[in-house]
């Protein structure tokens, strides 16, 4: 029986609905044998997520931080995946901290613009609704699902509403300086859906050249937000550019639809990513 590596979840620590402990335990019960934690610019996930291994399940700690390119502008967004790091090098603590800090502000000045057009949606039950987690789009969705303005999160992302109209840029951190500072930490950084066009912008392959020259270390091809064309692109260029392939469900619990281990990742590039981090130095198992 083939090991099922999933590389890519999120947990109520950001914007899933599972909580650490519970994500663990589906990890398990999906049949998968080895699963990364990557919440949005946080490691706040990752002791719970340990305390609650089930036996048998491997953990890999990580997180998905929030990137920009400046070559175009506005400045493209994307997501770099940061695998085994140390949690507490300060550099990389700084950053995160700042990010989230920008998430609350930035999530604070949304409902104010949807407030200023009669929408009724309350910051406080905002708050309260994502817990200990920094409030992203997601939460803000479910407040205006609540209010029966929108069906689902996926509509409440469309560009009548989170989309575009009520969309504000984040104060993200400059893709070169993330990948330093994953390298700089002990992690691995890999490209997050990096060809994801029904997302928006991509950026194009002579950046992921240059990232790749700079420490990347891999790019996720299986992903639900890649067609089948983009995914063949991705692979062909990893192979160029001789980086590592991943597939992952970026799972978010029911604020998606895709399921635990629906994209997985090969046992040869999973172990390329445990031989090149130096962070976290083992890979937590039950």
């Amino acid at each position: 029986m083939s090991t099922r590596i999933d590389l890519h979840t999120h947990s109520t620590a950001s914007d899933g609905t599972l909580d650490p402990a519970e994500l663990v335990r589906a990890a398990a019960a999906a049949g998968l044998d080895v699963v990364a934690i990557t919440d949005h610019d946080t490691t706040d996930g990752w002791e719970p997520a340990l305390r609650a291994l089930p036996s048998g399940l491997r953990l890999v700690r990580g997180a998905e931080l929030s990137c920009r390119w400046d070559g175009e502008q506005p400045p493209v967004s994307l997501h770099m995946l940061a695998y085994l790091f140390d949690p507490e090098h300060p550099e990389l603590v700084a950053e995160l901290t700042r990010l989230r800090a920008s998430r609350l502000a930035r999530g604070e000045r949304i409902v104010d613009l949807l407030r200023a057009d009669g929408i009724d949606v309350d910051w406080t039950q905002i708050l309260a609704l994502a817990g200990d987690a920094t409030v992203g789009r997601p939460h803000i969705a479910q407040a205006l699902i609540r209010a029966g303005l929108v069906a689902t999160t996926t509509e409440a992302f469309g560009p009548d509403w989170l989309g575009k109209r009520y969309r504000l840029p984040k104060d993200d951190i400059d893709v070169f300086r993330a990948v330093r500072l994953i390298r700089a930490a002990g992690g691995v950084a890999v490209f997050a859906h990096p060809r994801a066009s029904r997302r928006g912008r991509t950026v194009p392959d002579e950046l992921i050249a240059e990232l790749a020259a700079a420490g990347l270390v891999g790019l996720e091809a299986d992903h639900e937000d890649h067609s089948p064309a983009e995914r063949a692109h991705v692979r062909g260029l990893a192979a160029e550019l001789g980086l590592l392939v991943t597939g992952s469900s970026d799972f978010h619990g029911s604020h998606k639809t895709v399921r635990l281990g629906a994209f997985t990742t090969s046992v040869e590039a999973y172990e390329r990513i445990v031989a090149a981090s130096s962070g976290v130095t083992e890979v937590a198992s039950g």
